[in-house]
């Protein structure tokens, strides 16, 4: 992402009589002053109809947003500037948002006809990649988040707010920078503030900007509030849910990340009234790593919804209810009572198919209400707004009614909870227009009989466009011009027209000239005159009426915003609940047995993502067994293409699925709670860190190490291949012993390495499992199925052949195997171990000198040196072992 910080350069020295500013207009001067409060943002400074941009600012935004550089005088030089329309500012200050920019929006704030000297203007606004509210900017169905995060010793608090909705969270975490990355992986943050204690630390903001990509703005230490300050401002600002934040740093973070909203948006955040505190702990935890490596929300490939879990799952009516199902795959939970909630008003609505779809037909209706909230709040809601909220609000009772129909008491409880607000609906279904427009400054908004003055005005210029018809008709008898016509100009105001070829026919005197054009002159009356006062009057009254009307109607319907918010909490996860329960009822999948048990026992499992993919009944299940006992850790052999993959996602897929209260896709499964998953899958490498492939490999591997807990689950794909043969080989083993003897964690762990099969016999918890593959005439077939015991092959040529590769390059490697294969046979072992591989071939000792070789053999420590110099080792042994030999037979 990028950012701007223009503090140093000369032109933005704070105004106050330094030589650098006094040499400028009035105008730039008063750029620069207002400048030098906002150097991190563009500064949109409104002349006319234009929001221009000078200096620095004009020479980087001429460059992002691709338009013209130009100058003006600025008081003895030529400066540089741009600008961009203020009717389409909206579309540039999203290009500027989307690249990680902040805009400052500077308007006039006085009447330019009455002001003496410069315009008096202020920045009304800053709009920074966190606190967007326009819609067009905003992504339908994702949060806007933004985060901030302070540190008291080794203890974070983060607090994460969406303006667009009014969330506002707030949690602490204890441990290490790592850990506070993963909770804020799960808000996806577009901007993070930090308190000034962490603005210094390097590797902290490193790892913000690439795990997160998130803009990073650092606070200063005059942004601090005392705690004095901090208890006022909550207070005020969150009456009824101050107790919620319990210690200091919770109060910090929290005033933090609502100051910074107060001193950027510049008004008032009423639809923002609600503190939830959370404790982080009662979630399960995924890092950045398992999030993409699992592709929760966003596909590895392309970085989209579609083919990801949440892409699967989200079938969904309302763009709230698809937030919340986010929020729930971000954050499953480890509290067994909710889990079970969900699970029983999922089971009640698939036992109710046809009410699944009544239910979805109603939801269709519900707009967005917590962002219609946002926006009446932020006094930018216009009458089509309150036209949405209205015609959502009338789905409420028919939703009620079906929903109380079934008498299943899960479904029954979620009824009673939603408030229809019929005050609210009655007041706006007799105020607001049906077909109102998008602007409330053009009329039009109110419905007659609302208000009695504005229906007065309204006849007034019914009237006297009525009088305008009959006066039209009137002249045409008077003058015999047919082709006479009374019109009206925005400018001109009301006229009589006769064209040039009529003039002839008009008595002398009958009007006065008012404007002539090509082909016709254009005239006015006295009378025609006062009509156009009276009408125009009655217009331009109406319009202001209308539009004070319509504000007193939005800021009336501004104080139910509490209980609007409470019925998009409850719709959005009804809606997320008919989500789940209709992909349920679509792909088959069961209600699992979530327990505290530490068991994990899937009968049948199938990846939900691939399944959905292929035709049915294509896709292979396969059972698994984990626990503490017997079964921790999976040691899985086979080839690529196999299924191991897979087989490891679709097991931690199901397992997180069970936890956030859905139906998962198998025949049968006990669940046991999970507070973790770790997964290293897949090659990739950091190159923006820095970080090689084996490098991200073992960084990844070893926060499993040091964070899992025997409550947990890892997911190891072929660790340690990034290295030569033998040290990933010891890497592996020590790896598996580690997580067997001290780590405990239940764990898939999948390699080639098939001499770490023996592992099962030395270690009690080690099982193994193998992708079963068959070779029919030459081929390989992949069956997909997991089976006890371990592979004795890879296939890997059979995988390259598949993929493509030249058959004279197969051939070649073919033989190359048989050659390799048909020694270590030779020597009397299958498996390439060299110490086995010396024994075997040695001759017995003859002589001082063989014996001497071979206990030089049997101590080289092959694992830790490198392969040149085992070979030049060996090399030394064979030409002393020939020397004495030439020497005893000559």
């Amino acid at each position: 992402m990028k950012f701007m910080q223009f503090t140093n350069h000369p032109y933005y020295t704070k105004f106050g009589g330094s030589v650098q500013v006094a040499k400028y207009t009035p105008m730039i001067q008063q750029y620069l002053s207002i400048k030098a409060d906002h150097p991190d943002a563009f500064l949109f400074f409104r002349l006319g109809d234009f929001y221009e941009m000078f200096f620095e600012d004009a020479r980087k935004a001429a460059e992002e947003l691709e338009i013209t550089l130009t100058s003006r005088d600025g008081g003895g030089e030529r400066i540089p500037m741009c600008g961009v329309p203020f009717h389409s500012v909206d579309v540039y200050i999203s290009r500027l948002i989307g690249k990680g920019y902040k805009v400052a929006i500077c308007e006039q704030v006085e009447d330019p006809a009455t002001a003496k000297g410069v315009v008096r203007r202020e920045v009304v606004r800053v709009i920074t990649p966190g606190t967007v509210m326009e819609e067009k900017m905003l992504t339908e169905r994702e949060n806007n988040f933004l985060a901030a995060l302070t540190r008291q010793r080794e203890h974070y608090a983060l607090a994460a707010a969406d303006l667009s909705t009014g969330e506002f969270y707030v949690t602490d975490v204890a441990g290490d920078g790592a850990r506070v990355i993963d909770e804020l992986a799960a808000y996806q943050p577009k901007e993070v503030l930090l308190a000034p204690c962490l603005g210094k630390e390097t590797s902290l903001l490193e790892e913000l900007r690439l795990r997160l990509g998130a803009v990073i703005t650092v606070t200063g230490e005059d942004e601090l509030q005392s705690p004095e300050e901090r208890s006022r401002m909550l207070g005020e600002h969150f009456p009824e849910d101050r107790e919620q934040l319990t210690t200091p740093i919770q109060e910090e973070v929290a005033c933090l990340l609502l100051s910074y909203l107060q001193r950027t948006q510049k008004r008032g955040l009423s639809h923002m009234n609600r503190i939830r505190r959370y404790d982080a702990e009662q979630f399960m935890v995924l890092d950045v790593s398992a999030r993409q490596t699992l592709e929760l929300t966003r596909s590895l490939r392309e970085g989209r919804k579609e083919g990801t879990l949440y892409g699967l799952l989200d079938r969904t009516a309302t763009a709230m209810g698809s937030r919340l199902l986010k929020k729930w795959l971000d954050k499953p939970l480890l509290d067994l009572n909710e889990i079970r909630r969900r699970q029983e008003e999922i089971q009640a609505l698939t036992d109710h198919l046809i009410l699944l779809e009544e239910i979805r037909e109603q939801l269709k209706g519900v707009y967005d209400l917590e962002r219609l909230c946002a926006r009446i709040a932020y006094g930018s809601a216009n009458g089509r707004d309150l036209i949405s909220l209205r015609r959502s609000l009338e789905k409420i009772p028919d939703l009620k009614r079906c929903l109380s129909e079934t008498n299943a008491s899960a479904l029954v409880s979620v009824a009673e909870g939603l408030d229809p607000l019929r005050e609210v609906v009655e007041l706006t279904a007799k105020s607001i227009a049906d077909e109102a427009p998008v602007s409330v400054r053009e009329g039009n908004l109110i419905k007659d009989g609302y208000d009695e003055e504005l229906d007065r005005l309204r006849e007034v210029q019914r009237d006297g466009r009525g009088w305008i018809t009959r006066l039209e008709q009137r002249e045409r008898e008077a003058t015999g011009i047919r082709s006479l016509k009374v019109g009206f100009n925005k400018v001109f105001g009301y006229y009589i027209e006769v064209t040039k070829a009529n003039l002839r026919h008009l008595p002398e005197g009958r009007y006065q000239r008012k404007q002539t054009l090509a082909n016709a002159e254009r005239f006015v009356t006295p009378e025609l005159k006062e009509r156009e006062r009276l009408i125009l009057e009655a217009e331009e009254k109406s319009v202001e009426l209308e539009y004070q009307l319509f504000t007193r109607v939005r800021e009336r319907v501004a104080e139910e915003i509490p209980r609007i918010q409470m019925l998009a909490d409850r719709v959005a996860r009804l809606d997320a609940l008919h989500s789940l329960a209709a992909v349920s009822g679509k792909y088959g999948y069961v209600r699992p047995d979530v327990n505290r048990e530490g068991r994990i026992r899937i009968t049948g499992g199938r990846h939900p993502v691939v399944e959905a993919a292929t035709r049915e009944g294509e896709f292979v299940p396969n059972d698994t067994r984990m626990d503490q006992e017997e079964h921790q850790l999976l040691l899985i052999t086979g080839p690529n293409m196999a299924g191991k993959s897979t087989y490891m996602r679709q097991v931690a897929l199901i397992t997180l699925m069970a936890q956030i209260g859905c139906f998962v896709p198998a025949q049968r499964a006990e669940i046991g709670i999970v507070d973790r998953i770790f997964t290293r899958i897949g090659a990739a490498d950091d190159l923006v860190g820095g970080r090689s492939t084996f490098m991200v490999e073992m960084d990844e591997t070893r926060l499993a190490l040091a964070q899992a807990t025997s409550r947990s689950l890892i997911l190891l794909d072929e660790v340690g291949r990034g290295t030569s043969t033998y040290d990933g080989m010891a890497l592996a083993h020590a790896i598996v012993e580690y997580i067997h003897d001290h780590v405990g964690a239940k764990t898939l762990f999948s390699t080639h390495y098939h001499e770490l099969t023996h592992l099962e016999a030395d270690l009690p918890r080690v099982v193994n499992l193998h992708a079963r593959c068959v070779e029919k005439e030459g081929e390989v077939v992949f069956l997909h199925r997991m089976e006890p015991g371990g592979a004795d092959r890879s296939y890997g040529i059979h995988v390259a052949q598949l993929a493509g590769m030249p058959a004279e390059v197969i051939r070649r490697a073919r033989s190359l195997l048989e050659t390799l294969e048909g020694r270590l046979e030779t020597a009397g072992t299958r498996q390439p171990d060299l110490f086995s591989f010396v024994e075997s071939t040695a001759q017995p000792a003859g002589s001082p000198e063989e014996e001497e070789a071979l206990k030089a053999l049997k101590e080289w420590d092959l694992l830790n040196r490198t392969p040149m110099e085992t070979i030049q080792f060996i090399f030394d042994l064979q030409r002393k072992l020939k020397s004495k030999g030439a020497g005893v037979d000559g």
